[in-house]
């Protein structure tokens, strides 16, 4: 049943260009304010950039742009994606926590949505994925990041999902992202602490596969990975890549409606709000 609904899906998807057809009509046409695609005319890599000063939060725009690039690229046949930002200090800082604070509940419903569809998009991509992590990576950055396949990250920056820290509970699919990248004992502790792990300790623990002094270096080691499914048939590839990944998927897609209501519950709760306030102030104070 599963291989069937893999199959259905992947019919829609066009046949994978041949090499030495050029691309570039698709950086063309597919670059807004909030994203930018660059693509590979030689290899058929399409790089998505975020591009939303000053540090790529995750606002509804933002999240709608990334998904309608990722859309693009994918029906646009490019032979993989990478993820990176045109800020050379953040990668992404995360969901924009203003629209967490005392929300109103339709838009919160709206914006929970979005995060949703964005990360059902990047997990289930079809196309080989990969995340050059060019600054700081934290919260639903990191999220970001662990949706793709390969995570290469440059020197001296943090990555982690530290959401505790202002007392927000993330979602078991969030979690599930995490736990696919990491072992189990690392992911609960990770996240009971609230730990963003430096460069060099991501590494160690397997939250990223490699790090690059440059974001070039990054690039061309996302390209390299990329290279490495050359020879697998595409829509094998992506069938198996989509099994794999069904149960990280599974019971949010069986029961989206019940993650959104848990998320309106509680972050409209004063616990939520109290934590999420007392954090903004502490960031203030920071500046």
């Amino acid at each position: 049943m599963l291989r069937n609904r893999l199959i259905d899906g992947v019919r829609r998807i066009k046949p994978i260009l041949s090499w030495g057809q050029s691309l570039r009509s698709l950086s063309n046409g597919a670059t807004s304010k909030l994203t930018t695609i660059e693509v590979d005319d030689r290899s058929g890599i399409a790089t998505l950039s975020m591009n939303l000063p000053p540090v790529n939060t995750l606002t509804m725009e933002l999240m709608h742009d990334l998904i309608d690039a990722i859309n693009q690229i994918e029906s646009n046949k490019s032979r993989g994606l990478i993820l990176t930002s045109s800020n050379d200090k953040v990668f992404s800082a995360g969901l924009d926590l203003k629209e967490l604070l005392n929300p109103e509940v339709d838009r919160l419903r709206l914006f929970w949505t979005r995060f949703q569809d964005l990360w059902l998009a990047l997990h289930l991509c079809g196309l080989p994925t990969a995340a050059a992590i060019n600054g700081h990576s934290p919260a639903a950055g990191c999220v970001l990041a662990t949706a793709c396949e390969y995570r290469v990250m440059l020197p001296n920056l943090f990555i982690g999902i530290h959401a505790t820290r202002f007392s927000f509970v993330i979602s078991k699919w969030m979690m599930n992202s995490y736990q696919s990248v990491l072992p189990r004992r690392i992911v609960e502790r990770a996240l009971n602490q609230g730990k963003l792990f430096a460069t060099q300790e991501a590494l160690d623990v397997g939250l990223v596969d490699e790090i690059a002094c440059s974001k070039e270096e990054a690039l061309s080691k996302c390209a390299a990975f990329i290279a490495t499914f050359d020879k697998a048939n595409p829509v094998a590839r992506c069938l198996t890549k989509r099994m794999c990944r069904e149960p990280d998927v599974r019971e949010l897609l069986q029961d989206r409606a019940g993650d959104l209501k848990e998320c309106v519950d509680y972050v409209t709760a004063p616990l939520f709000q109290e934590g999420l306030c007392a954090h903004l102030e502490g960031l203030k104070k920071r500046k």
